[in-house]
């Protein structure tokens, strides 16, 4: 792989991570967000797909449609455990700090892992036990924070979004032929009949929504679906242990967003959220390093 390759795909990928990590401040925007997140999800779940099926056929032209005829088990499941992923991150976001949330979910990769090992039989490495360990602590000083300050259950919401991510991706581990796109559009209409069938199938909770709401989770799906789309571009051409690190875009800017006064939120992180975050972020560059160090030694 030649370097200007390389560059423009660790762009790619930085850039999906930056998009990302605009969708916590979104959610934060929204107004008395605890009751509207149904309606959220819905448009959210619609826009993600609708956004991916244009994709699909700018991409592929009228054949895209040969996608869906792919779907099998592993892109149900896939779906599934993506929408609850999607819905674990808006109810766990309207119920705790944007921190806990998005620290939360940069434990996937190691959530991946233990089920991989279980599931696929995959090798867990001596150094991805460690990565484990180290994020654990992080995770455990989080929650005792959030159960001090009575808000423990968004943390927990949030490590099941973590889950539900790092399940939909040893799904498509398990079944590489997976259309993945297809998948993610499966998940965007679980999301939305989900909350549809919430909603006892009526327009009416929609018509009761702030329009700025209505705005932001469209908003949010377009971030979302577009991230996924530069992501896709650009990961096929980076190391795992690139990835791993570049994952922490999302997470880092996510923080900084909601926390800089000049975004008008102000939510400032307790001392815990930024230690268990810290120890969380550690873990990830830990990670990224024993990983990129392995795939040196396979080269040699």
């Amino acid at each position: 792989m030649s370097k200007a390759t390389y560059l423009y795909a660790f762009v790619l990928v930085f850039l999906a991570g930056t998009i990302w990590s605009f969708g916590a401040l979104t959610v934060r925007y929204m107004i008395n967000s605890h009751d509207y997140v149904f309606q959220y999800l819905f448009y959210r779940g619609f826009t993600i797909s609708i956004i991916l099926i244009i994709y699909l056929f700018f991409k592929e032209g009228i054949s895209f449609y040969k996608n869906f005829l792919k779907i099998g088990i592993s892109s149900i499941l896939g779906g599934m455990f993506l929408a609850t992923a999607f819905t674990g991150f808006i109810f766990s976001i309207t119920m705790t700090s944007a921190a806990v949330t998005l620290f939360m979910l940069a434990a996937m990769p190691f959530i991946a892992a233990i089920v991989g090992y279980f599931i696929l039989g995959e090798i867990l490495k001596k150094s991805t036990l460690i990565a484990m360990v180290i994020a654990f602590v992080g995770v455990c000083i989080m929650i005792i924070n959030d159960s001090i300050s009575g808000t423990a259950l968004g943390a927990i919401i949030g490590f099941v979004s973590a889950t539900g991510f790092a399940l939909y991706t040893v799904t498509i581990r398990w079944k590489p032929e997976t259309p993945k796109f297809t998948t993610v559009v499966l998940a965007g209409i679980f999301c939305a009949f989900f909350s549809f069938f919430i909603l006892d199938f009526s327009f009416e909770p929609f018509r009761t929504m702030p329009k700025i709401n209505s705005y932001l989770s469209l908003l949010h799906g377009l971030i979302v679906a577009s991230g996924l789309i530069l992501y896709s571009l650009g990961a096929k051409y980076l190391p795992s242990a690139e990835l791993a690190l570049l994952s922490l875009m999302e997470v880092v800017g996510g923080v900084l967003w909601v926390w800089i006064p000049i975004f008008g939120i102000n939510e400032v992180p307790t001392l815990t959220v930024i230690i268990g975050g810290a120890v969380i972020t550690l873990a990830v560059l830990y990670y990224g390093y024993a990983t990129r160090q392995s795939e040196i030694q396979l080269k040699s």
